[in-house]
């Protein structure tokens, strides 16, 4: 027996709009995410805002633990809140955090998490907590060998 479908609002409407829509405006929701994060034994404080196809942003912050395996990063925190929420189509990752004037990239779990929903030409947008700078990479440079199972595993 196959589980029951979960209906997505999100992939109604292909192309996000508005101000949301924007990395500047993504980056300052991740950077607000940022200030929430739980990380009190790294003082690595780092944010998510994933842009669902229909326009909602959701956000993530790291959330760490005393057993360091068990710290959550922000991306997954944001994309399980967005797939906790019905949305499996996605437009755009927003990722601040870091020291200094290096951004935050993420790391191979989130990635491969992302790869699940995303196309390779997904965009990842990445700037510091404070300041300018930062990039724009394709899900693919970040991930170029993600881990994919057969279409037909059984």
């Amino acid at each position: 027996m196959s589980p029951p479908a979960i209906r997505s609002s999100c992939a109604r409407r292909r192309r996000p709009s508005g101000a949301a829509a924007t990395p500047a405006a993504l980056l300052r929701r991740a950077r607000a995410a940022a200030r929430r994060a739980y990380c009190p034994y790294s003082g690595y404080a780092v944010g998510a805002a994933l842009l669902a196809r229909d326009g909602r942003v959701f956000g993530g912050c790291n959330v760490e633990n005393a057993s360091y395996g068990l710290t959550i990063c922000a991306e997954r925190n944001a994309l399980a809140a967005a797939v906790a929420a019905g949305c499996r189509a996605f437009a755009a990752l927003a990722v601040a955090g870091g020291r200094g004037r290096a951004p935050a990239l993420p790391c191979g779990a989130c990635l491969q998490a992302l790869a699940e929903f995303c196309p390779p030409d997904f965009p990842i947008h990445t700037a510091p907590l404070r300041g300018r700078g930062g990039h724009t990479f394709a899900l693919r440079e970040l991930l170029p060998r993600r881990f994919q199972l057969p279409e037909n595993p059984a």
